[in-house]
């Protein structure tokens, strides 16, 4: 194996290893011995991962402007639009005992908030897995005007009372059990997908004290995977279709949760303790808003999996950045990239 032709798939072990055998190129990085595994282990329990969280949040701060006018946003809307989801991390509960998760499991939880401009993460709060997803709503700070967007796990209506209080917008999946009282039914398209648009009242006895206001109710048939969806709104100055549209956004955030995973390699940790793991992730997300930075900052055509995929197998080349991109074909994201954005038929 020579260096320039490292592929994504590989571990940290399998550089270590190639730089091994390759003396030259060891020392001409400036590393005079082979890296051992404790040596990365070390690193990440004893350096705060606050480091890494201030890093991330100044390369968000610079990376941010660069997608206020991506044109890649398919909705017409002038106010921001967040996704908030949450992933698990399996973890071994006899090596990872502080984040218990069941009985015989271990594991930890990503909640995060993702710019849709952009796909950027803006907010990241990791918890132990026992921590259901609704409560990383108490840790969010609620933007003006902003609309945010998540799945019927987030449904509290004491909690969503307070993003409508903040004067900022909400589009979320109803429960099945959902009691209303119809007060005002609009006309819909039903050649858009729209089955209804609705303004109600909440007369669950616990649900209409905690959201004693109007809610708008849209129902939207997904002919694709033949599902019924019916989407809650504090929002009355949009169209319907435009509330369905958001809600689909929301899958920007599990593309995120999968390119991380696979690309970045959280899913094996050098380090066991609490300040290891979360060094680690953030770490990663570091790497995700470095590349995203360049991406714009270079206006490169590629994709962020793409950009990871040229600059993985040119890791020890000295050609400029910006070179690496050019004469390369770009192509189309992996099918299931594809298929999992195309769960409405729009």
């Amino acid at each position: 194996m020579m260096f320039g032709q490292l592929s994504h798939r590989e571990s940290i072990t399998d550089i270590i290893n190639c730089l091994s055998s390759h003396q030259k190129a060891v020392y001409h990085l400036g590393i005079k011995q082979v890296v051992a595994v404790s040596t990365l282990t070390r690193a990440n329990e004893n350096r705060d991962w606050r480091i890494y969280a201030d890093f991330a949040n100044h390369l968000l701060g610079i990376t941010r402007p660069l997608y206020l006018n991506d044109n890649e946003f398919c909705i017409e809307l002038d106010n921001t639009v967040y996704a908030f989801d949450s992933t698990t991390i399996d973890l071994c509960l006899s090596v990872f005992a502080w984040a218990r998760f069941r009985k015989a499991k271990a594991a930890i939880k990503l909640h995060t908030l993702i710019d849709i401009r952009g796909n950027l993460p803006v907010f990241i709060h990791i918890t132990e897995g026992k921590v259901h997803d609704v409560n990383a709503l108490d840790e969010l700070e609620f933007e003006e005007n902003a609309f945010y967007v998540m799945d019927r796990g987030y449904i509290d209506y004491k909690r969503l009372a307070r993003i409508n209080q903040a004067g900022s917008f909400f589009v979320v999946r109803a429960k099945d059990n959902l009691k209303f009282r119809c007060v005002e039914s609009r006309k819909v398209d039903k050649a858009t997908g729209l089955r209804c648009d609705q303004t109600i009242r909440l007369t669950g006895n616990k649900s209409a004290k905690d959201y004693p206001v109007y809610l708008r109710r849209t129902k939207y048939y997904d002919r694709v995977n033949k599902a019924t969806l019916v989407l809650l709104s504090n929002s009355f100055g949009i169209e319907a279709i435009q509330i369905a549209m958001l809600y689909k956004q929301r899958w920007q955030v599990e593309l995120f949760f999968k390119w991380v995973k696979q690309h970045l390699r959280i899913t094996t940790f050098w380090g066991h303790s609490e300040n290891a793991v979360k060094t680690q992730i953030w770490i990663a997300v570091c790497t995700y808003l470095l590349v995203a930075y360049i991406k714009k900052q270079l206006d490169i055509k590629h994709s962020l999996y793409e950009i990871m995929q040229i600059l993985s197998v040119s890791i020890f080349s000295k050609i400029p950045v910006n070179e690496l991109f050019k004469n390369i074909k770009n192509e189309h994201e992996h099918d299931y990239v594809r298929n999992q954005l195309d769960i409405f038929d729009l």
